[in-house]
This record gives structure tokens, C-alpha cells and sequence, in this order.
């Protein structure tokens, strides 16, 4: 069985299957047996992909019931106060959609920051900061759109780690076999 945890750059598909002209998992994973991708990891987001080809895996790690931490460390425009994160602790009703508690709190500029090209959008008159959010679901753009709702755009979000498997030092693109 095959278990990879993957650092997956900016505007990468999570998946081997071409798609228009983006660039895939095929571009950094060169393996006989193409991995699936446990869960997804927006196109437009970054950092830790878990990947592998066993299918009871993938079905306990996605599973909802299971409630699996995942964290992702977001740089949003402008700086919530408390008031704002609290909102995270007690779930966010949308319009659309209800979703459950979640742990939000402003962090330093994480040290380990790679590059991204390109670069974050910058205005000079709206400072951005860092929260590390932890959520136990994973619906579409669920964190993007949670920010967004408290008033705190996403400009940037990088997952650092799924239940007790994290980033660690991989850089964008690096994989490392994982074992349990």
C-alpha cells in the first residue's frame, strides 16, 4: 500500500488526470501506481496532500463521523479582534450553509513560509495577518468561505497538518513516504 504526504504548491489539481493546461500531481509524483488524493486541496491553496491507494484509508480519513482535525494557517485581509474568532467556536450559518465549530486563532507570521508565485495581492492601506484554523469537516472551500463571512478574506491558506500527520519540513512539491 502506498501512503505519501505531499506538499502541494499553488495552482496545483489535486489529481494525475490532465485538466485544460494546469498542472497536476503527475508534474511531482512519479510512481508505476498513481495514488489517490485523500480528500482535496483547492487549486488555489497550498501546503500538506495526503495521497494513497488504500481505499478503506481514504474512506476513514474523509470520513465526516471520524471528525479528523485538519489545520491550515491563513493569512487574511485585515486583523480580527477576538469577537471575530469567537464566531469559529460557535459554527457559521451562511446563507447557504451551516458550519460546525471551529478552533481560529491569530498566529505570528509562520518562520517555515515559502515563496509563492505569484505573490499575495498587497494594499497599502490593509495590514493582513495569520490565523491557524482547525476544523473537523471539509466541505468545498469551507475556511475561505468562513473568513470571508466574518469580514477577513483569505489571501492565502496553506494546510500544515491532517490528524497527527503534518508538513514538517517537505517544501512545495517534496513527498515523503508515510508509515504507521
Amino acid at each position: 500500500m502506498i501512503y505519501l504526504a505531499f506538499n502541494k504548491p499553488f495552482q496545483v489539481l489535486s489529481q494525475f488526470k490532465p485538466l485544460d493546461d494546469k498542472v497536476t500531481l503527475a508534474a511531482y509524483i512519479h510512481l508505476p501506481e498513481k495514488p489517490k488524493a485523500v480528500g482535496r486541496l483547492d487549486y488555489d491553496s497550498e501546503g500538506l496532500l495526503l495521497l494513497s491507494d488504500d481505499i478503506r484509508y481514504i474512506q476513514k480519513m474523509t470520513d465526516p463521523e471520524e471528525k479528523i482535525e485538519k489545520e491550515y494557517f491563513v493569512q487574511v485581509e485585515g486583523i480580527p479582534k477576538e469577537v471575530d474568532l469567537a464566531k469559529f467556536t460557535k459554527g457559521i450559518q451562511t446563507q447557504t450553509e451551516y458550519y460546525k465549530p471551529a478552533k481560529a486563532t491569530l498566529i505570528a507570521e509562520p518562520e517555515f513560509l515559502w515563496e509563492r508565485n505569484p505573490p499575495i495581492r498587497k494594499r497599502q492601506s490593509i495590514p493582513t495577518s495569520w490565523l491557524s484554523i482547525i476544523i473537523r469537516e471539509g466541505k468545498n472551500r469551507q475556511v475561505r468561505k468562513m473568513t470571508s463571512f466574518i469580514g477577513f478574506p483569505t489571501l492565502r491558506l496553506i494546510r500544515v497538518r491532517i490528524g497527527n500527520i503534518s508538513l514538517e519540513k517537505l517544501k512545495p512539491g517534496e513527498f515523503r513516504k508515510i508509515s504507521f
